[in-house]
């Protein structure tokens, strides 16, 4: 049997794809069943197979491109481009936030009293935990930058240092995020500035809690001898994702903290 040479290789079957999908919308399911219930099994039961299934795919992938060696440069570019897809996906569902706050801010209703903030909401003052976790942020993304510079220059001493440091700090910005929260004289159901608020912060942090994971899961391989300066694609595609998250907090930052005061 004649072997053509061409840069593209076959999947195998996986059945991960469509377990994600079906336990996604069971998630979905059992949120809105949360409204009504206390406690929601269901809810922990598709937390569970939802972090299973992500650790099996993950094992996969990584499977494929370290050990088989089916990522070749040619794939690379592709998944390159899938993830850019995928950040434009997000940046839209953030700019629907965006779209949201700005539009209740310039012209509020007459149900808020024509005020923005309403009135009795005493907001965060932006030059405290806000603008600490601007700075441990933008902090995080030069140390992932200054991660991938020594990862090029093969020194891994320094490659390891930087990459702690950068999830040390995600780490750090979510325990301030919580504390914010918990220092919060409002909630989500205060008028659409609560769900604004709360909805496009949350969403946020929700996308560093990813990227921690996304993170610790390069760190794991970066021990286990996984990357070369020249094949690191799963830590280039973090690094994407890391510096998208920094930028979107900063316009959360200049909107809905900075705005409001």
């Amino acid at each position: 049997m004649m072997k053509i040479n061409q840069p593209y290789f076959i999947l195998n079957l996986s059945p991960w794809p469509i377990l994600m999908s079906m336990n996604t919308f069971n998630l979905m399911i059992s949120n809105l069943m949360m409204m009504n219930f206390k406690f929601n099994l269901m809810l922990l039961m598709n937390l569970f197979m939802i972090i299973s299934i992500s650790i099996l795919w993950w094992r996969d992938i990584i499977r494929e491109s370290t050990f088989q060696g089916n990522h070749n440069f040619y794939i690379m570019n592709l998944i390159k481009f899938s993830m850019i897809l995928f950040i434009i996906s997000e940046m839209f569902l953030f700019i629907s936030f965006f779209w949201n706050f700005l539009h209740n801010s310039l012209a509020p209703s007459i149900e808020l009293g024509l005020n923005w903030p309403p009135k009795n909401i005493n907001f965060f003052n932006p030059l405290l935990i806000p603008l600490l976790n601007t700075i441990i942020l933008l902090t995080s993304s030069f140390t992932i930058t200054l991660t991938h510079l020594y990862l090029l220059n093969n020194s891994k001493k320094k490659t390891m240092i930087f990459m702690n440091l950068t999830i040390i700090l995600s780490i750090y910005f979510l325990m301030l995020q919580m504390l914010e929260y918990k220092q919060a004289t409002f909630t989500f159901s205060d008028s659409i500035f609560g769900s604004s608020f709360y909805m496009a912060t949350g969403f946020h942090g929700l996308h560093v809690i990813i990227g921690t994971m996304f993170l610790i899961i390069n760190l794991m391989r970066m021990l286990k001898l996984h990357f070369s300066y020249i094949h690191h694609i799963s830590f280039e595609l973090a690094a994407w994702y890391w510096h998208f998250i920094d930028i979107i907090w900063l316009f959360l930052y200049m909107t809905f903290y900075w705005w409001n005061n």
